[in-house]
């Protein structure tokens, strides 16, 4: 699969015009710990400002458990990477489960499930959402295609990022029935947000 991507008879050059290659490490940058990290900060402070301190809290505590999960089971496996083609992008970890994936599966999806309590359109809440998946699904694609991931250490990246938030989600849920975390105000219109 990683050789679909390159040249062939020359595995250091990718397929495609050549801004690609730049389009691919643009996107796979979208799921950085650096571009996470900011990320989440302004998130933070925009709850803070709002008085969202339990959902700031929530947040802060969900996405950092996602790097911990990540790191231990990166550990765990210590899946070295792949060599069947030559990387196009600085790595320095395991292979398996792409961190790239799975963080940006579980900050990204956690991001837009907390957004989506506090629209009342469906169709904002679905925007919030599919955004998320879209972003995610590009990142993982950009690490095969820059050739420092398997497919099936992106697939578990997913699995696994999806699996967070998703817990995540619940949790929020829950909290939200105890009056814990703010959610959609029952007396807006459908005009509202």
């Amino acid at each position: 699969m990683l050789e679909a991507f390159r040249q062939p008879g020359d595995p250091g050059q990718t397929i495609g015009p050549s801004w690609l290659l730049q389009v691919a490490r643009d996107i796979s940058a979208l799921g950085g710990a650096t571009v996470l990290i900011l990320l989440t900060l302004l998130v933070l402070g925009y709850l803070l400002l709002n008085r969202g301190r339990r959902t700031a809290l929530f947040l802060a505590a969900s996405i950092a458990s996602a790097y911990l999960l990540s790191t231990l089971l990166k550990h765990a496996f210590g899946r070295p990477r792949p060599s069947v083609v030559p990387a196009l992008a600085e790595v320095s970890s395991a292979s398996f489960p792409s961190g790239h994936s799975l963080l940006s599966s579980a900050v990204y999806l956690t991001m837009a499930a907390l957004l989506a309590r506090v629209v009342v359109r469906p169709r904002n809440r679905l925007y919030f959402m599919g955004s998320a998946l879209l972003l995610s699904f590009l990142i993982g694609v950009s690490r095969v295609f820059l050739g420092v991931h398997y497919p099936t250490d992106v697939l578990a990246g997913w699995a696994a990022g999806a699996g967070w938030a998703t817990l995540c989600w619940l949790a929020a849920d829950w909290l939200q029935q105890r009056g814990a975390l703010r959610g959609r105000r029952r007396d807006h219109s459908e005009h509202a947000c």
